[in-house]
């Protein structure tokens, strides 16, 4: 079966050590480490061997594993029209006295964490990518078609550098396809692989919680890029049948108020037909990691990690290895 694990980018409160005891308590077979807190640090991995082991260590001593890492927070600096936002999310080193150098900075340290990647001895390193465009996606004042166009060629001018280290590194880029990202449904998914020229480095992370609420296809969205598929997030969503206060857009209220007409939910809590997404994983042959991102503003996280590791553990069935009609076949 699929290795099961829980994302630590909302946990990173919780020292690595204290969280790596709950999740195997918790159900899971492993970490996907967040490259802040103290969970996995790209400059010492990258440079120490002994920090490396140290981290599979102390997973070991839980009976865990890591396949991949996640560096979400530097990776949206890259292409992003750098702000005070920012400062909240990224590293000192990266933000220096920023907002000027930022993206510059972010865009080494993504290199720095593909090296870090290859010394821990994982494959995929999953994150953001950032866009100078997302706020032109509403087209009032009519936006022309060469500022978007811009927009993708500075996506590529900034990641092509980055890939090129992975490409080295011999790690692949899994970008979470995600509203803010240069990349957010099919169109733009495809639109992204075309602007690098299809190169191998970049692929996705799946994660179905960010296409339901939008209207997109998110079972097509598997079988569409089914070589382009590195990692796996499962994460619900709930989105209301009938109109509300703040619609798709948000309306400026929190993650978890009753008057939006999407939230994110703990797993089998929402929206999601997950059925269908094994199904389509297990067409296209996808091995990897079924990694947990919990987020739930209405329930303990705790109990929402666990019930969502036995969610997982009874859906993840495997595929088929006959065609249940052959038994009929005269011999």
């Amino acid at each position: 079966m699929r290795p099961l694990t829980l994302f630590t980018g909302q946990w990173t409160d919780l020292p690595l050590e204290t969280l790596a005891e709950k999740a195997k308590a918790f159900g899971y077979d492993g970490l996907e480490l967040a490259c802040w807190g103290d969970h996995f640090d790209v400059e010492k991995a990258a440079s120490s061997d002994a920090y490396c082991r140290g981290r599979h260590d102390l997973l070991a001593k839980y009976g865990l594993k890591v396949h991949a890492i996640s560096n979400h927070l530097v990776g949206q600096a890259v292409c992003d029209e750098i702000d005070e936002r920012h400062r909240g999310i990224l590293p000192r080193r990266v933000w220096g006295r920023g907002p000027k150098g930022v993206q510059e900075r972010a865009a080494e340290e993504m290199k720095t964490t593909a090296r870090a990647a290859r010394a821990l001895g994982v494959k995929v390193v999953n994150g953001f990518t950032g866009s100078r465009i997302w706020k032109y996606l509403y087209s009032f004042p009519p936006v022309p078609e060469a500022m978007i166009e811009a927009g993708y060629r500075d996506f590529a001018d900034r990641w092509n550098p980055i890939l090129d280290a992975f490409d080295k590194a011999g790690v692949r880029f899994a970008l979470e396809v995600h509203p803010t990202e240069i990349a957010f449904d099919l169109a733009s998914a495809q639109r992204s692989i075309d602007a690098l020229g299809g190169r191998r480095a970049f692929g996705f992370n799946y994660d179905p919680s960010h296409f339901g609420y939008q209207g997109v296809d998110y079972v097509a969205f598997i079988r569409r890029f089914r070589d382009r598929i590195y990692h796996a997030h499962l994460k619900d969503v709930y989105w209301s049948p009938t109109p509300t206060d703040a619609g798709v857009f948000g309306g400026y209220v929190p993650f978890g108020d009753s008057r939006r007409f999407w939230n994110f939910r703990s797993l089998g809590h929402g929206s999601i037909n997950f059925e269908e997404i094994i199904r389509a994983l297990n067409e296209i042959g996808y091995q990897g990691p079924l990694s947990v991102e919990w987020e739930d503003n209405g329930m303990d996280r705790e109990f929402g990690a666990t019930e969502a590791a036995a969610f997982v553990r009874q859906l993840d069935f495997p595929p088929s290895n006959v065609a249940f009609d052959a038994a009929f076949e005269r011999k």
